[in-house]
């Protein structure tokens, strides 16, 4: 890639992070909508596989889900330079936003419309948030297996850190596997390797193992 075309991809790349950030009420998990529309749809630079995979990793290390989101998809995009543009343009917006309220903050914070208003920002981030877990779950149920683990993984994390359900996730995962294997059967790794049918209930009622 020549020099122009490089810093017109690290560009985009804080661009598109920087109009992101400060439309993200709730955090990584409402961002995650937003790129894969940007990402996946738009700029084609992912396959919505490749952001599942980069949000699962963004949740098992240190940090705020957006920033390590942003800097993994940077990094896959453009490496090291991408990664910082990436990272730089889904902070910045937050940082000055947050200095604003700060200044404003013993202004407005006993402000009832203010208030009204946070309550209504609150209950769509919810709603945000269950979009979001729906669009992962296209992606990653692939099969009976990681169905049986979604259905566990909910209940097990109100009792243990999420670090902890992630790693034994991927556990599971690498024994189910292998076990599938020395069985022989057929292993699938996403849902394109399958031939699924439209209806998803129906799937994960008739699908094998």
């Amino acid at each position: 890639m020549s020099m122009k075309g490089q810093w017109k991809t690290l560009f985009q790349l804080f661009w598109t992070f920087f109009k992101m950030a400060p439309v993200t009420f709730g955090g990584g998990f409402a961002m995650i909508p937003l790129i894969e529309k940007e990402v996946v749809e738009k700029r084609k630079w992912l396959s919505s596989e490749e952001v599942t995979d980069v949000f699962a990793l963004s949740q098992s290390v240190p940090g705020a889900v957006a920033i390590n989101s942003a800097t993994f998809i940077g990094h896959r995009i453009a490496g090291m330079k991408g990664a910082m543009a990436a990272m730089i343009g889904v902070s910045l917006p937050t940082c000055l936003i947050v200095l604003l309220l700060g200044i404003l903050y013993f202004f407005i914070h006993d402000n009832p419309k203010i208030e009204s208003a946070f309550i209504s920002i609150r209950a769509s981030i919810v709603a945000i948030i269950a979009y979001a877990a729906i669009k992962i779950g296209k992606t990653a149920i692939v099969d009976k297996s990681t169905f049986c683990i979604l259905i566990v993984g909910i209940p097990v994390l109100f009792f243990v850190h999420p670090v902890l359900a992630i790693l034994a996730g991927a556990i599971t995962g690498i024994v189910t596997i292998s076990i599938k294997r020395k069985l022989g059967f057929d292993v699938k790794m996403d849902r394109k390797e399958k031939k699924i049918e439209e209806n998803d209930f129906e799937y994960f009622m008739g699908a094998g193992i």
